[in-house]
C-alpha cells in the first residue's frame, strides 16, 4: 500500500511538471472560464433580475462556469495516454516496477489538483466583480472537494476513452459531445424552476447539476448539509464506478499490448 501511494504521488507530480510546462495550455485553461464567467454574467444578469433569482448573477453563475471548467479540463485527460502510447512511454512503463494502479491514480490526482486550482482562481476572480459567497469557508472546501471528484470522474471516463480507441480524435469528439449537454442539462446558467419540466426532470439526476447545487450552497447564509453530504456522496460513488472503468479498460490495453 505504501509503495502504491508513494508512486501515484510520483507519477502525479510527473504529470503536474508538464501540465506547468506549458504556459499557452495553462493560460487558456485560465482565460477560457473567465471570459465564460464575465460575458454570461453580463449577458443573462438582466434576465436574472426580472425574476427574482438572485442579488448577483457572477455569484450564482460561478458555480457553474467551475463545473464546465472541470468537465472541460478532466475531458483533455485520455490524450495523453494517446500520446503517451504513441510513442511508447506507457509500453515502456508497464515493463518497469512501478504499479500499474499507479500509472491511473497519478493521472487523477494531477487533474483533481489542477481544477481545484482553476476554481480557487476563478472564486478570486469572481469575489473581485462582485460576488458574495456568505455560506463560509467549510462550504467552499467542501464545493472544491466535489470538483476534484467530478474531474476525477470525467477524467476517468477520457482515459478509458483514450486506451480503448487509442485516438486522439475520438477522446475530443466525444468529450466535447459530452460536455455542453451535461452542462446545459443543469441549473448552470438558470435554476432548476425555470427549465421545462423535462429538462427539470433530467437535471436531476445529472451529476454535474449535483455539483453545480452544491456550489450554490455558498450562496447562503443557511446551508442545507443534508443536501450537500447526500449529493457529494452521488459525486464520490459516481467518481468510484468511473474510476473502476478507467482501470478496466486499462487492464485490456495490457493484455493487447
Amino acid at each position: 500500500m505504501t509503495a502504491a501511494v508513494i508512486q501515484s504521488y510520483h507519477m502525479a507530480v510527473r504529470d503536474l511538471r508538464a501540465f506547468v510546462r506549458q504556459p499557452f495550455y495553462l493560460a487558456a485553461t485560465l482565460i477560457q472560464p473567465v471570459i465564460w464567467l464575465l460575458l454570461f454574467g453580463k449577458l443573462f444578469a438582466p434576465l436574472m433580475e426580472d425574476t427574482h433569482t438572485t442579488d448577483s448573477y457572477i455569484g450564482f453563475l460561478t458555480p457553474g462556469v467551475i463545473a464546465m471548467t472541470a468537465l472541460f479540463a478532466s475531458g483533455w485527460s485520455g490524450m495523453v495516454f494517446v500520446v503517451e502510447m504513441e510513442q511508447g512511454t506507457l509500453n515502456r512503463f508497464l515493463v518497469t516496477p512501478v504499479r500499474r494502479g499507479a500509472l491511473i491514480t497519478g493521472r487523477l490526482i494531477q487533474q483533481a489538483l489542477s481544477v481545484v486550482l482553476q476554481g480557487l482562481i476563478i472564486l478570486v476572480i469572481a469575489l473581485a466583480t462582485g460576488a458574495r459567497f456568505p455560506g463560509g469557508v467549510l462550504i467552499m472546501l467542501v464545493f472544491l472537494a466535489c470538483v476534484a471528484l467530478i474531474a476525477v470522474a470525467f477524467a476517468s471516463l477520457s482515459n478509458a476513452l483514450g486506451l480503448v480507441t487509442r485516438s486522439q480524435e475520438s477522446v475530443i469528439s466525444i468529450a466535447q459531445f459530452l460536455v455542453l449537454p451535461l452542462a446545459f442539462l443543469s441549473s448552470t446558467f438558470v435554476p432548476r424552476r425555470l427549465m421545462p419540466d423535462w429538462m427539470s426532470t433530467i437535471a436531476g439526476g445529472n451529476p454535474v447539476n449535483w455539483l453545480v447545487e452544491i456550489g450554490r450552497q455558498t450562496l447562503d447564509d443557511h446551508v442545507d448539509w443534508s443536501f450537500v453530504l447526500t449529493h457529494g456522496a452521488g459525486l464520490l460513488a459516481v467518481a468510484l464506478v468511473c474510476a473502476w472503468l478507467s482501470t478496466l479498460a486499462f487492464r485490456v490495453y495490457q493484455k493487447q499490448a
